[in-house]
């Protein structure tokens, strides 16, 4: 081990272990029907009851989150450029004088990492569906047509619910099934109502099933 573990490298290699593992638990969450990333956001939203900051670590959260990507993603963002970075500076280092001793290598990497994570939210925001957010206002997810992407949907435990809306942007949406509806993974849905970023949906008329 100690020969594939260069000097200095140690909390690189295991930064890039813990992403490894995180993607490992959203895998079987998704599999079990469920999405740690989302009960990550609800448990550790970093946002005041009316949309603001709460206090400095909101603040810096917010910053560094500037894309508003989900959380379990965020930490796979900046762990991977700490590891990046902290792997280019030792290869640098001992291509000159040998590498740099931990204490000095890892906050070199937090600091370069730190502001790649901020860019990097922003570039991946644009790419990966998102929850619905204060960007678009609720009301305007009502009658969208989407498909249930973590099922099934029934009165229980919210599923998951794909929708595109009017600005061609993808969301994610926490749904129930409307009462005296079961609806199944895969199904096209509408978006019937919603409150409090819960919707209820119900099955899509034939016409639109057969999209």
């Amino acid at each position: 081990m100690t020969s594939v573990i260069q000097p200095g490298t140690g909390p690189f290699w295991l930064a890039l272990m813990v992403v490894a593992g995180l993607g490992v638990v959203e895998l079987v969450s998704v599999l079990l029907g469920a999405s740690a990333s989302g009960i990550l956001d609800d448990g550790l939203g970093h946002h005041g009851p009316d949309g603001h900051e709460a206090g400095l670590l909101g603040g810096w959260m917010s910053w560094l989150n500037a894309g508003g990507v989900p959380i379990l993603v965020l930490a796979v963002i900046l762990l991977s450029t700490f590891a990046a970075f902290g792997f280019a500076i030792q290869a640098l280092a001992a291509g000159l004088a040998g590498p740099l001793p931990v204490v000095v290598a890892v906050p070199a990497a937090l600091a370069a990492g730190v502001p790649a994570t901020r860019w990097l939210s922003r570039a991946i925001a644009r790419i990966i569906p998102r929850d619905e957010t204060a960007a678009v206002s609720q009301v305007d997810f009502i009658g969208l047509v989407g498909t249930v992407t973590i099922g099934p949907l029934d009165q229980g435990n919210p599923g998951s619910v794909r929708v595109k809306d009017r600005h061609d942007n993808i969301h994610v949406l926490r749904a129930n099934a409307a009462p005296g509806h079961v609806i199944e993974t895969g199904a096209i849905v509408i978006v019937a109502d919603g409150s409090d970023g819960l919707f209820q949906a119900i099955p899509a008329p034939p016409e639109l099933q057969q999209r």
